[in-house]
């Protein structure tokens, strides 16, 4: 058993830190103030993530430090840096493990499935911001300072998913009511999600293991399905009505975005749902023998979660 330092406590975070806590390792949870899971094996620090000196302290003798930190949508650019500066002049001074939790949007627009190979491309802001943490990551690994690795998923689902995911509370909940559920383009559109307990399994797979490090993975995800293909599969698991999908037009949400900061962020991330978006997550069940949850069992869950509010 190991000390593992996890920087975040939200839809990610929290639960990493309480599967490493009921697997035996002594957990600390890093946030501003201090919230996290209330349960044995896990000490809640609060800490502000970009001080690289406190961190270090914290991180004092730590194996594994995971970077799940999620500032807000439109202060990336901004708040990212300093963060991924600090965690990465951690990991260097301690010697732990630096596990962060990534995403496709460095990627930017593609054709056809992504791989860990898939040049980081992004044109957006995000994504470039995205991109640049992990470039720097990789080169001090290289370079042979820190030991580090990162998983990327796709849009996230699953019990505990935040109201920011597309697949969250204003998905399921209307359709499990008999409403209608707003979606952002075509319902037809082959999309990769990723359920939530799988990210959390990923990110305390490779932090642990040597084959892991200095390269990027794709968290186990499920074959590729339209919105409308998940709603209908939702429904009828949950017994609900046919799903009724309504489609949100492109003025609305420039129009929204007039008020709402996240929405007006959201524009730069449509391209993933005005095309095929489709994660190859297949490298990483090869290596390390770990597979999605399979689709039916995961609804389940999503479902039982939810009417269990």
């Amino acid at each position: 058993m190991g000390k593992h330092v996890v920087v975040g406590a939200g839809q990610v975070g929290g639960r990493v830190a309480e599967m490493l806590a009921e697997a035996g390792h002594e957990v600390v949870v890093v946030t501003r103030s201090g919230s996290g899971p209330d349960r044995a094996g896990i000490t809640r620090v609060a800490a502000p993530a970009q001080d690289a000196a406190e961190m270090r302290r914290v991180a004092e003798g730590a194996d594994a430090l995971y970077n799940c930190a999620n500032p807000k949508y439109h202060q990336w650019a901004q708040d990212w840096p300093p963060i991924a500066d600090s965690l990465l002049r951690t990991a260097e001074a301690t010697g732990a493990v630096l596990v962060a939790l990534g995403n496709l949007y460095g990627y930017g627009p593609v054709d056809g499935p992504m791989t860990e190979g898939t040049p980081l491309a992004a044109t957006g802001t995000k994504g470039r911001v995205r991109a640049e943490m992990w470039k720097q990551a990789l080169a001090a690994h290289q370079d042979g300072r820190v030991r580090i690795t990162e998983v990327r998923g796709s849009d996230y689902f699953g019990p505990g998913a935040s109201d920011q995911s597309f697949l969250g509370g204003r998905f399921v909940g209307p359709l499990l009511a008999g409403r209608r559920a707003m979606v952002l383009s075509d319902p037809d559109i082959p999309h990769s999600w990723t359920y939530l307990p799988d990210v959390a399994a990923a990110l305390a797979t490779v932090a642990t293991d040597e084959r892991a490090w200095g390269r990027a993975w794709h968290i186990p995800t499920s074959p590729a399905r339209s919105i409308r293909a998940l709603a209908e599969r939702l429904c009828d698991l949950a017994g609900a009505p046919a799903p009724r999908l309504g489609r949100l037009p492109g003025w609305a949400l420039t129009a929204a975005g007039v008020v709402s900061p996240l929405l007006r962020e959201m524009r730069e991330t449509r391209y993933q749902f005005d095309r095929p978006f489709i994660l190859d997550s297949s490298a990483f069940t090869a290596t390390f023998g770990v597979t999605a949850t399979p689709m039916d069992e995961a609804l389940k869950e999503t479902i039982a979660s939810w009417r269990a509010r």
